[in-house]
């Protein structure tokens, strides 16, 4: 399990570059990719607040965890830590959940066309494998 998280630490970040998701007024003129990187750039322009809420939630929050648990499974870390660590992966989560929100609002309103990409797949599968690798990494009862 350790070896799996430690590739988290080169998948998240190729998650965040990633398309998460194609959008467009009007698919005849082509639809753009928006990842987690660009849909944070065009927040930061509009809404600093939740531009820095989503950046906690996409790239901190994953990312200090997938940290957190390589420290754990190389002793360099004390096992009392792994519930703030698996509150980070929770936090992570609510990422996708956003996502999926926002993905459903504006399909049901019906004005944009929105496709989800390889990304948005690769994300959850990334936040996902890191909640079971924190699952797995459990500390084990101390000896009597």
């Amino acid at each position: 399990m350790k070896y799996l998280n430690l590739a988290l630490l080169v998948l998240f970040p190729i998650a965040w570059f990633a398309p998460l998701l194609r959008a467009a007024v009007l698919p005849i003129f082509g639809m753009d990719e928006i990842s987690v990187i660009t849909g944070l750039q065009s927040l930061w322009d509009s809404d600093a607040a939740l531009a820095l809420l989503v950046t906690f939630l996409a790239i901190f929050a994953p990312y200090a965890k997938t940290i957190g648990l390589a420290l754990l499974h190389w002793n360099l870390l004390s096992p009392k830590t792994l519930p703030a660590l698996n509150i980070l992966g929770k936090l992570a989560m609510a990422d996708i959940f956003l996502i999926a929100l926002y993905i459903v609002i504006v399909k049901g309103a019906g004005l944009v066309t929105i496709e989800t990409a390889w990304g948005l797949y690769l994300f959850s599968g990334c936040v996902l494998a890191s909640i079971l690798i924190s699952w797995q990494s459990k500390p084990e009862p101390a000896q009597p």
